[in-house]
């Protein structure tokens, strides 16, 4: 039986899908490297340096590492200039029935975010404060698809893995929960993933119930 829910944040709890596209375009455009939406899709559930990788593949020039982490820095600055938009009326639907429906239940929730900016998400979408634990960028070694953020989040829960959920809609956070040894309601953009032991297309398209019975 479930005992614990742990979400991803971007794409599952808020959507600032956009936001991180627009901050790596900006990015792009101002080093003259082709970047492209299908680009930015492999970006999906990955860390800040690992997604500036895959966007200086098309690089014409090499960069040294402290390059690689001033870019780094300066996408990850255009992405909080394009944070102070988002709102409570960014969180997705479905989400804040779930949360509740979840309380009443009596299951420990929590947080499991590769972003380094998950607090500052947290609270200006009005989230912060509603879970029993949160593990982020901030607090990890290795980035998703290592199992590593997911393991810490079970920890802070005092939960033990096998009966924890995680609610991931990258490829990559599928990836490393099930490595976690935990079950995976797979949502958005991985809901195609068969691995995962129940698939929606959002959290308004699953009950509690259904959540706690995989």
């Amino acid at each position: 039986m479930i005992q614990g829910v742990i979400f991803d944040l971007d794409g599952v709890l808020v959507s600032t899908d956009e936001f991180h596209y627009l901050g790596w375009q900006r990015l792009a455009d101002s080093e003259g490297i082709y970047f492209d939406r299908r680009i930015n899709e492999r970006l999906r559930g990955v860390s800040r340096m690992e997604s500036l990788a895959i966007l200086l593949e098309r690089a014409t020039k090499t960069y040294s590492p402290p390059e690689k982490e001033a870019m780094a820095a300066r996408k990850n600055a255009y992405y909080r200039e394009l944070l102070q938009q988002i709102t409570p009326r960014d969180v997705l639907p479905g989400v804040l029935p779930v949360l509740e429906g979840l309380k009443v239940a009596g299951i420990k929730t929590a947080i499991a975010s590769s972003s380094r900016n998950c607090p500052l998400i947290l609270e200006r979408t009005g989230l912060a404060g509603r879970f029993d634990a949160v593990a982020d960028g901030n607090h990890i070694t290795n980035s998703k698809p290592d199992p590593e953020i997911f393991l810490l989040a079970a920890r802070r829960l005092g939960l033990p893995a096998q009966v924890c959920l995680v609610v991931e809609d990258a490829e990559a956070g599928v990836t490393g929960a099930l490595a976690a040894g935990m079950k995976v309601l797979a949502v958005g953009f991985a809901a195609a993933d068969a691995r995962a032991q129940l698939r929606a297309k959002g959290l308004g398209d699953v009950s509690v119930p259904q959540m706690l019975a995989v």
